[in-house]
């Protein structure tokens, strides 16, 4: 049975005692080498016109340009989304940045994701992924959603319950597959299936919801 995201998020920030004091997870990491495995080790860039089945060119925020391999990924199926010109994309790659173990396509998250009402299934709800970070609930009363990021290849939510406590709850979710018109991501307990809201333009989003075989590489 599909849930919504708010029944069934699992916490990973760490609560602190006493009021509404938090406390970051990294705090309670103790040594370098369990630092380091939470550091985020994504690319983030923008793919050129340059790229091609095997290899996704991208131009980082940093400003570098790199021709990473995609080969393996696509063949593995990590290869999230595609990617197409102008497409601003998160890429988990090998020491050198030479081949890419995980691909994501961050344009192609952007929208509105609806799946049927868990309560009754008389109606819709959801989230609204927007650039910059922002997120919003569709139909959903009981949490407030602050932002969302790629982080390590993975979909991180904040969120705040609507329960008169005011705490950042961040809940983790492995993208298993994005198109134009459908998002399933995967937390430790559930999968969810999103389709696209239907009524949303693409004026809305600001984005290109048709991409021609052409020019979108899965």
């Amino acid at each position: 049975m599909k849930k919504t995201l708010i029944f069934v998020m699992a916490t990973v920030l760490a609560i602190g005692c006493g009021g509404n004091k938090k406390s970051s997870f990294m705090e309670n990491v103790e040594t370098e080498e369990e630092r380091d495995a939470f550091r985020d080790s994504t690319i983030y860039g923008f793919c050129t016109d340059k790229s091609t089945n095997d290899i996704l060119q991208i131009v980082t925020d940093a400003g570098d340009t790199l021709n990473i391999n995609v080969s393996n990924a696509r063949d593995n199926g990590d290869i999230k989304g595609g990617y197409h010109k102008g497409d601003e994309m998160a890429v988990v790659a090998n020491g050198d940045s030479t081949i890419a173990l995980l691909v994501v396509n961050k344009s192609a998250l952007l929208g509105n994701w609806v799946m049927p009402n868990p309560i009754d299934g008389s109606s819709e709800t959801g989230i609204s992924i927007r650039r910059g970070g922002i997120v919003e609930s569709i139909d959903q009363n009981a949490v407030v959603y602050k932002s969302w990021r790629i982080y390590n290849g993975k979909l991180h939510i904040t969120a705040t319950r609507e329960d008169g406590v005011e705490i950042d709850e961040t809940f983790v979710y492995s993208i298993k597959h994005i198109t134009p018109d459908s998002l399933v991501i995967q937390d430790q307990e559930e999968t969810f299936e999103y389709s696209r809201q239907q009524e949303e333009r693409e004026e809305d989003l600001g984005i290109e919801l048709d991409n021609g075989d052409d020019d979108f590489i899965m």
